[in-house]
């Protein structure tokens, strides 16, 4: 890759586009180059007080780029739930469009219709908190450093740029190389930037608690190893006036508390030492909140139905053991667990059977036949996919909800022939004689209460599964080294799914630790697949490309679906508001203040 430093003229650039206030990755920005801020916040909010967030874990390090950060990086600062608050990207994602990006440190941004470059602007207000500009240097620095020593997936972010250069006093182009695609202009702005005067490039992916320089709201307070950070915000900010940060970063004061387990964590929230609880829980939710703060209305119970799709949240097989290498036997595991059962006896019947991975948006392929672009786009591939998925009729069985539904067993049986099982003796065996044996890896008790109903329901079939529930730091060591059987994973959906399918599908990631690939795929028609979504051009080719995306994994059997509620579930304290706008993704905890400083 060329990387150099010009003071070209920007008027006798070739290629010059106008510079733009906001991208997007299909269409164009629903909001006017004149916009004053964003529709779900409230731009009159008083900023002052407090708040406290919890969270289970631990941490070691205040770097969150690096390897060794991935599971011990002080949550807040690069966060997507509770704000970036230290590090800030070029732009800044709109939360109630699919993908969007409005001008943050870049103040305009540049790229042509075949988007073979980006161009962005810096804001010449942008400044770090010690009073430095933010300069392209920075830019430049920043991509250099994450490329070389930086973690997944910002270590790959030049993968697809051929050319970086500053332009004039302000600019910074990025030129795309063949391995580009029309996702990496938005993932560039979205991309932190870090100050070059203010980092040593040779210790920089060593774990360190030194407070880190940044150019958002917020500067690091006060840190306790493994227990808690503060972060206190910055009176000299520069971006508090821009379109894009109107009422946000609304509390004077912000800090994360840690806990080693989610009862623990609970129960401060019950005492009012933390001022909000995201539920997951539907009988908690339903019965839990009866502690006297709730009773007293020290703490609101607020529900809202998102607009996005649901994601998956399921038993994910490890492809990589050469059991689970079997679609057949997968298919069989899938069709032996009773969703029905388990909906009824642990969670009243509170949730929905998640039957695809963008289900509740016009992503998903359920009640969508194929048409004729998928068709087109999978090619070979279409004989892979089963039928029922490809009219998109396809649904899981429905049981009588026993735990032993004799018509749902007799068909996985059937499938465990067809990989090449039988039962004797009451056990599960392959065609050589030996049991059908492994583990499912569970996190906390509510993972283990679904791998025991699936170990019951395993068992009337003669298959043996034992469970190991490790701790936190087990289990995410497990997780990103891939040192499991089964786990218990959710994949996350959004309206506009690019590159992160890479990361959680695609056969580059199947052996980089620390990836999201979980099942360990690697199938180069689900590759192809997630590149033909990477390029498409059209929100209807777009939606084909993920539709039929959503169709492989599917037909691939990778993951036991489990269920999805519909709902975001947060408790509050009552000091603690939010604007009455939702936007298209839920709640943004940004957006919220402090009632009290009003």
């Amino acid at each position: 890759m060329a990387f150099a430093v010009s003071l070209l003229a920007l008027s006798a650039l070739p290629g010059r586009a106008a510079p733009l206030h906001g991208i997007a990755m299909h269409g164009e920005p629903a909001l006017p180059p004149d916009y004053k801020h964003f529709s779900y916040v409230n731009p009159d909010v008083k900023k002052g007080g407090r708040i406290a967030y919890g969270v289970v874990g631990t941490f070691d390090n205040l770097n969150p780029f690096i390897l060794k950060s991935m599971r011990t990086t002080a949550r807040g600062v690069w966060d997507p739930e509770f704000g970036n608050l230290v590090y800030e990207s070029m732009m800044q994602r709109s939360r109630d469009e699919a993908f969007t990006m409005y001008g943050l440190l870049a103040e305009t941004v540049e790229w042509d219709e075949d988007r073979t470059f980006v161009q962005f602007n810096l804001n010449p207000k942008a400044h770090w908190a010690d009073g430095k500009p933010v300069t392209p240097e920075d830019v430049i620095f920043t991509f250099e450093l994450l490329r070389d020593k930086g973690r997944t997936p910002f270590n790959r972010r030049l993968e697809g740029v051929g050319k970086l250069e500053k332009l004039g006093e302000h600019s910074v182009r990025f030129t795309f190389n063949d391995k580009a695609d029309r996702e990496l202009p938005l993932l560039l702005a979205l991309s932190p930037i870090l100050p070059k005067h203010a980092i040593d490039v040779e210790t920089f992916d060593r774990t360190s608690l030194a407070p880190p320089l940044g150019s958002g709201p917020y500067r690091v307070k006060e840190v306790k190893p493994g227990e808690e950070i503060v972060y206190v915000r910055d009176p000299d900010y520069w971006g508090k006036d821009i379109p894009s940060k109107i009422g946000f970063d609304n509390y004077d004061e912000i800090s994360v508390e840690y806990f080693l387990q989610e009862n623990t964590l609970f129960e401060a929230f019950k005492k009012g030492e933390i001022d909000l609880y995201q539920e997951g829980n539907p009988t908690k939710w339903a019965r839990g909140y009866d502690f006297p703060n709730a009773l007293s209305g020290a703490v609101v119970k607020d529900s809202i139905a998102p607009k996005t799709p649901s994601g998956m949240l399921g038993f994910v097989f490890n492809t990589r053991r050469p059991v689970f290498q079997n679609q057949d036997l997968r298919k069989a595991l899938t069709l032996v667990f009773d969703f029905e059962w388990v909906n009824r006896s642990l969670f009243e019947n509170a949730y929905k059977r998640t039957e695809s991975y963008w289900q509740n948006s016009d992503l998903s392929s359920m009640a969508a036949p194929a048409d004729a672009r998928e068709r087109e786009i999978a090619g070979p591939a279409l004989a892979r996919i089963e039928p029922d998925i490809l009219a998109g009729t396809h649904r899981l069985p429905r049981t009588d909800g026993s735990g032993r539904d004799r018509k749902v067993l007799r068909e996985a049986m059937d499938y465990f022939e067809k990989a090449g099982y039988a039962i004797k003796d009451g056990r599960m065996v392959d065609a050589g004689g030996k049991p059908l044996v492994f583990e499912i890896m569970t996190q906390n008790a509510d993972q283990e209460k679904l791998a025991l109903a699936y170990q019951r329901f395993l068992a009337a079939l003669g298959v043996r599964a034992g469970i190991r529930t490790v701790d936190d730091s087990q289990y995410q060591s497990r997780s990103q080294t891939f040192d499991y059987d089964i786990i218990i994973k959710a994949f996350p959906s959004s309206l506009s799914p690019g590159i992160d399918q890479i990361s959680y599908w695609g056969s580059i990631s199947r052996e980089r630790q620390g990836s999201s690939n979980f099942a360990g795929v690697a199938d180069p028609d689900v590759d192809r697949i997630i590149d033909a979504m990477l390029r498409a051009r059209t929100a209807e080719d777009f939606r084909s490309a993920v539709r039929l995306h959503d169709r492989m994994l599917l037909s691939g059997y990778y993951v036991v679906p489990l269920y999805h509620l519909g709902q975001q579930w947060v408790a509050h304290s009552k000091h603690i508001a939010r604007p009455e706008t939702v936007p298209l993704y839920g709640f943004q905890f940004p957006t919220w203040w402090d009632a009290r400083a009003q």
